[in-house]
Formats: structure tokens, sequence, C-alpha cells
């Protein structure tokens, strides 16, 4: 009959975050714990620091395992910035693009007055 008393794999006797274990079953039929990893957080927009969607919530090192279109949007400031920010965006410097025409146009029709 196996034991249910189990110990620790490896060096940290603790209960800690990076210490986190699960009992499996051996094919042997002894009981064991098995150290599982930390779960990656997902990746957040850099503006508002929502999760950015299409990109999967790995641990750092993990994404250089992953193909790069895994990693990435097809967008401009794609895996960096979600789309509401990137529409912000777009439409911010449209408007300052627009602004500094009008400011030109008045310019101007004032030198013409003169």
């Amino acid at each position: 009959m196996p034991s249910t008393r189990l110990t620790y794999r490896r060096r940290q006797p603790y209960n800690t975050r990076s210490n986190k274990v699960r009992v499996i079953k051996t094919p042997g039929g002894n009981l064991r714990f098995l150290h599982t990893k930390k779960k990656g957080s997902p990746p957040k927009c850099g503006d508002c620091g929502t999760k950015l969607a299409g990109i999967p919530a790995l641990r750092p090192r993990e994404y250089a395992t992953i193909s790069r279109p895994q990693k990435t949007v097809q967008r401009a400031y794609g895996g960096s910035r979600c789309a509401n920010c990137v529409k912000d965006r777009v439409v911010r410097a449209f408007l300052i693009e627009e602004q500094k025409i009008v400011k030109k146009v008045l310019k101007e029709s004032q030198s013409k007055k003169r």
C-alpha cells in the first residue's frame, strides 16, 4: 500500500509560490509530488493596461519558443497596444494634422487682410 505522506522532491522545503506541487500516481503505483510551473500573466496594453487579445499568457522565457505570428497581432502597435488605444492614437494624429491645416489657413487669410 502506498504511503500518503509525501515529501518535496526539490531542495526548497516550504510551500511557496515557486514550489507548488500536485499529487500523481507513478506507473509503479506510488504517489509522488509533481512540481507544477507558475502560470503566465497575459500581456497588457501599454496605455490602458487591459489584456491583449490574441496573444497567449505565457512565462517570459516561453515566448522565445513560439512563432512570431503567435506573439503579435496584424495591426500597427500589434502585441503592444490594444485596438481601442491604436484607434485613439490614429484619430488624435488625424485631428492634430487637421488643426495644423486650419491654423495655416487662418494665418494666410489674416496676412491677406493686412
